[in-house]
């Protein structure tokens, strides 16, 4: 039988200690910023867009059988920031008595859109005729913008996105989601 031999002690046949490869190169971090970082930023920058009210890559055109509409003037990605749909933001008595008050009048017409924010009902009053376009964006079922929340301090703003990609020269719609059966008898084209 063999016996096993004590490696001697005088430094022979000792293995050095595993290496890394850290030992050898610098250790390089990457500078390719991680998703926090960029969702951080993609929200400033969203920030900075509602807050200015720019409006670009878009006018207003008369549509055959609608009247006024909103037009791309440039090509949208999908996912990408439209417009805003702007307005009085309000809780929803304040919208009842005004909505109440403009249903007297039937030139005023209604620009309320009602939404659920923080588990209260709020809405963008949108009637006053102003020069922002998000108000003239008509209906569609199959529309090609759809509607988003985006808070900024605390404050809800109600954005429209591309839902896919727009051509320049298309029009923009989204769904106004109203399907109750007085809108329906009122407004036939919330059909379509």
């Amino acid at each position: 039988p063999t016996q096993k031999q004590a490696p001697s002690k005088g430094g022979q046949g000792k293995t050095p200690p595993n290496r890394k490869v850290t030992d050898y190169y610098p250790v390089r971090r990457s500078s390719r910023k991680n998703q926090k970082e960029l969702q951080t930023e993609e929200k400033k920058r969203m920030d900075e867009l509602i807050k200015s009210g720019k409006e670009d890559g878009m006018k207003i055109d008369f549509i055959d059988g609608k009247g006024r509409g909103v037009i791309a003037t440039r090509h949208f990605n999908r996912g990408e920031f439209v417009v805003e749909y702007h307005g009085d933001l309000i809780e929803i008595t304040d919208a009842k008595k005004r909505e109440a008050a403009y249903a007297q009048d039937p030139s005023t017409g209604c620009y309320m859109y009602y939404f659920q924010y923080l588990s209260k009902t709020f809405c963008v009053d949108a009637t006053k005729e102003t020069n922002r376009l998000g108000r003239l964006v008509n209906h569609s079922k199959c529309g090609n913008c759809q509607t988003k929340l985006h808070d900024i301090s605390g404050v809800p703003h109600l954005i429209l996105v591309a839902a896919r990609d727009i051509r320049a020269g298309e029009e923009l719609l989204y769904d106004y989601g109203d399907r109750s059966k007085a809108s329906l008898e009122a407004y036939p084209w919330l059909k379509h």
